[in-house]
């Protein structure tokens, strides 16, 4: 049976993997652990966000329309062996949902090889920012903190409570990567229907609004920020694939309300826009109670 961990001995990690698309200095500043999914196209292979930047993905999609695949369980056994190594007791790791990529069960796997650490693993049921600031919430909570459950918990609260919206400009890369969900596709596409897509409960693509033509489903993206802030205080993400103006249209919209806590920016990462395909501008919301960051 294993020795409980003295509190004055406890060291937390977070890890959680690529699709948080958490910008750079965020990861360094919050020693946040994270495993690159990968990039496959016919000749070569790329881990994502370390070979290859995500306008290189979108940049060269007409050309060719690469797969995707979950990091290798040697990366997460080398990740969690090099945290052993600096004498990490606990481990928070934090995924994109189960209901589209595999990541949440290989990690889950191999987290029961190590029986010297205690390593919950959370499917966060969505991905990009929503699981980006769930890692963020989860690294500011274990500065606050050793007590390793109350990290857990304040991860998996900010899991019940993001909120993820998003606007393509085509659903034709959901339905050949399979992610389509419980999407309609193509007769809204036949109409110039513009859907905004959001993430249920099991963690899959949902149309959460139909909205006619390009400009009306930004507006209506917006409105649905505003109605957010009306009734609460709240963390802002806005992401964007290939559409940083109209992304940061909505940005400045963001930032300008008094209701904003916080807002993060930044592409989504090559892994996710493979999907989604170029034109995404994206929004997640997190609602905070005053003075809660």
């Amino acid at each position: 049976m294993t020795e409980p961990i003295n509190p004055r001995e406890t060291k937390i990690a977070i890890v959680t993997d690529s699709a948080c698309d958490l910008e750079p200095e965020l990861i360094e500043e919050y020693g946040i652990e994270v495993v690159p999914l990968h990039i496959i196209y016919r000749d070569r292979e790329y881990r994502d966000r370390v070979d290859i930047l995500p306008q290189e993905v979108y940049d060269s999609l007409e050309e060719e329309v690469p797969k995707t695949s979950l990091p290798s369980l040697a990366e997460i056994q080398a990740v969690f062996n090099r945290l052993r190594e600096q004498k990490v007791t606990h481990i928070l790791s934090l995924h994109l949902s189960s209901g589209l990529s595999g990541t949440y069960q290989a990690v889950s796997l191999i987290a029961q090889e190590f029986k010297d650490m205690i390593i919950e693993v959370v499917d966060t049921k969505t991905l990009s920012m929503g699981l980006g600031m769930t890692v963020i919430e989860a690294a500011r909570e274990s500065r606050r903190t050793v007590d390793f459950e109350q990290v857990v918990t304040s991860a998996k609260k900010a899991v019940e409570q993001i909120k993820a919206y998003y606007v393509l400009s085509t659903l034709e890369y959901l339905k050949k990567g399979g992610r389509i969900g419980y999407v309609a596709g193509t007769i809204g596409e036949l109409l110039s229907l513009k859907p905004i897509i959001s993430i249920n409960e099991e963690g899959k693509y949902f149309t959460y609004a139909k909205v006619r033509g390009r400009e009306q489903s930004l507006n209506r993206l917006k409105q649905v920020l505003l109605d957010h802030l009306k009734e609460s205080i709240a963390s802002v993400a806005i992401v964007h694939g290939g559409s940083e103006k109209e992304a940061r249209d909505l940005e400045k919209v963001a930032r300008e309300h008094p209701n904003t806590k916080e807002v993060f920016f930044g592409q989504i990462s090559p892994a996710l826009g493979v999907h989604t395909g170029p034109g995404l501008v994206g929004l997640l919301v997190y609602p905070r109670l005053e003075g809660s960051i």
